[in-house]
């Protein structure tokens, strides 16, 4: 079996989620990039890999096929445009870029050098939203009408850079939400009426979201988000976390707390980044999710839960249920062999990618002139 030889711009926090996902028997990790001596240390050690001070001495590698491209957002669009030149292929984290120029400039790399673009790992990889899509295409319910989305979570008091806190929800929340929202409607936003919240002085960032978004095929749905550590959307989820871990509902608060106590924002970030001295690798009994999502169809309405598909009938209310996941996040690596390896299309494309930054940037336009956006 062919090994796809992977490696790494950028050790935070993205990489520190998807590392688990590495090692796969499809992927061997053979070179990592990161300013931090600390965090290469503990690469060399878990991976036995090469670890550079830039990306550009991990472009240069010619051992590497795969770039996965895990710096900060607004180093997206540079950082897969010199890995592209190199001829390696591209896994994105999400948000592809901070501008559709970025993502247009990225996407027409990708295809000069004839290389793969997949953008992720969002929660529009897990696999109760694939059931979920797969369920909606049978037909089997009738055709899809609405969806709703709804997710609390304590986004806000993570511990963030402050160019990072500034990007806010919308950029780095309802990338996951809308994507999940596009890839079930399968078609594409033509209206958005968003209204965004900054309810914390102290946090300065747009926090929460409400949204309503009109498709081409008249699907509409709904996306509500809020970030401020109050309500606990995860008691929809059974208290199964975004990450597919069993919550204990008596941690409420811990976020804010943990913030609070901090002498350095910075270095407590840092302290839990890959590396650091507090970093516990991710671990699931359950698949991932991203709140609370409900799929109407004529006949059903179809819920994604971390163990199935829930199907809410007409005579009918039972679990479609999903064999435990074999690791978090194995979804990217199925999308990223099969587009590399096996010639598939990605269903993560970067033009997918980029229609769902071009909605999360009608969201704040809709929000600051207070009217329906028209894509």
């Amino acid at each position: 079996m062919k090994k796809l030889r992977l490696g790494v711009a950028g050790l935070g926090r993205a990489f520190a989620l998807m590392s688990v996902a590495f090692r796969d028997a499809r992927v061997e990790v053979v070179a990592g990039a990161d300013p931090r001596p600390e965090a290469l240390k503990r690469f060399a050690k878990d991976y036995r890999a090469r670890g550079y001070a830039t990306v550009e001495e991990l472009c240069a590698d010619p051992a590497v096929e795969v770039v996965y491209i895990a710096t900060p957002h607004e180093l997206h669009a540079p950082h897969a445009r010199l890995a592209a030149g190199a001829g390696k292929h591209l896994l994105v984290e999400k948000p592809m870029a901070l501008s559709l120029e970025d993502c247009g400039s990225m996407i027409q790399a990708a295809r000069k050098a004839g290389v793969v673009l997949i953008v992720g790992h969002s929660h529009a990889f897990d696999a109760p939203i694939l059931k979920t899509r797969e369920l909606i295409r049978s037909g089997a319910f009738g055709a899809l009408r609405m969806i709703s989305a709804l997710d609390f979570t304590d986004f806000v008091y993570r511990p963030r850079r402050p160019e990072e806190l500034a990007t806010g929800a919308v950029f780095n929340q309802a990338a996951h939400q809308v994507d999940i929202l596009r890839l079930l409607a399968a078609a594409k936003v033509r209206s958005v009426r968003a209204f965004t919240g900054d309810f914390d002085a102290a946090r300065a960032t747009d926090g929460a979201y409400s949204c309503l978004l009109g498709f081409d095929n008249g699907v509409f749905a709904n996306a509500v988000y809020s970030g401020y550590a109050h309500f606990d959307s995860d008691e929809f989820m059974g208290w199964s976390s975004e990450l597919g871990q069993k919550k204990d509902p008596k941690s409420y608060g811990l976020a804010r707390k943990a913030l609070r106590s901090a002498k350095s924002e910075l270095a407590f970030k840092s302290a839990r980044n890959y590396g650091g001295r507090q970093f516990k690798e991710a671990t699931s009994t359950a698949y991932e999710h991203f709140g609370l999502f409900i799929a109407s169809c004529e006949k059903a309405d179809l819920r994604p839960l971390p163990n199935g598909v829930m199907i809410y009938g007409d005579r009918e209310r039972r679990l479609e249920r999903l064999k435990p996941p074999k690791r978090p996040r194995v979804e990217v690596i199925d999308e990223l062999y099969g587009a590399v390896v096996k010639g598939r299309a990605p269903v993560h494309s970067g033009e997918s990618a980029m229609a769902t930054l071009e909605v999360c940037l009608a969201m704040r336009q809709s929000s600051r002139e207070r009217r329906d956006v028209f894509l």
